[in-house]
């Protein structure tokens, strides 16, 4: 039998964390569409209402009754609106060990929305599920990204040379890969101890104040 996440629910103080539905679709395609989503990650451009609703309807849930790993909406808890996505994959359930990753729309950037996501996923990961790695890539010029990694107490293991394919944006607007590498960080338990008391002392969740 194969070993699969729940179906779940994460709340935080701002946020919400739950399985992606029909009624994301708008708000889907609109974030993936953004230029920053675009440069450092591997979705289509352009991104169309029925790539988000294949993905919510068809390959999210496929992830997750395969074992392989969860895809969760992030909304916010006052608004319901959708600030991002926190993306589990290539879990392997005999060691315990999940890759996470993180996307945030561009009109929630700044306000601490990643690491408050990312922060709750792990120790959901750690506690409830008994998980004992984490690990997270950050293509090497993706900043925001990597302060997200710190900010949770990552530890940076080392460089995957070459593994990463980014894009740019020529003059005449079309996309071109650019071959970078990737920086992977890992989480583990003992790592998280005392870190949500250091987000919330240096003024709350901040980690996006220098993506754009």
């Amino acid at each position: 039998m194969t070993s699969t996440f729940p179906d779940i629910s994460i709340s935080t103080e701002r946020l919400v964390l739950r399985a992606l539905d029909e009624d994301d679709v708008p708000a889907l395609a609109e974030m993936m569409n953004d230029e920053m989503v675009a440069a450092w990650t591997s979705v289509p451009q352009p991104f169309t209402e029925e790539g988000a609703r294949t993905w919510i309807t068809e390959y999210a849930p496929t992830e997750r009754t395969e074992g392989r790993g969860l895809d969760l909406a992030v909304t916010e808890f006052l608004t319901q609106r959708l600030v991002g996505v926190i993306q589990l994959g290539k879990t392997n359930w005999h060691v315990r060990s999940t890759e996470l990753s993180y996307i945030i729309a561009p009109w929630a950037r700044g306000e601490g929305y990643a690491s408050e996501a990312a922060l709750a996923t792990a120790r959901w990961l750690f506690g409830d599920q008994k998980f004992e790695r984490i690990e997270l890539r950050t293509a090497a010029d993706n900043t925001a990204s990597q302060q997200v990694a710190q900010k949770l107490g990552c530890i940076s293991e080392g460089v995957l040379r070459n593994a990463c394919i980014a894009r740019t944006r020529t003059e005449d607007g079309t996309w071109v890969d650019v071959r970078t590498d990737f920086i992977v960080w890992s989480l583990l338990p003992e790592d998280l101890e005392g870190v949500g008391e250091q987000l919330a002392d240096s003024g709350g969740f901040t980690s996006y104040s220098d993506w754009n």
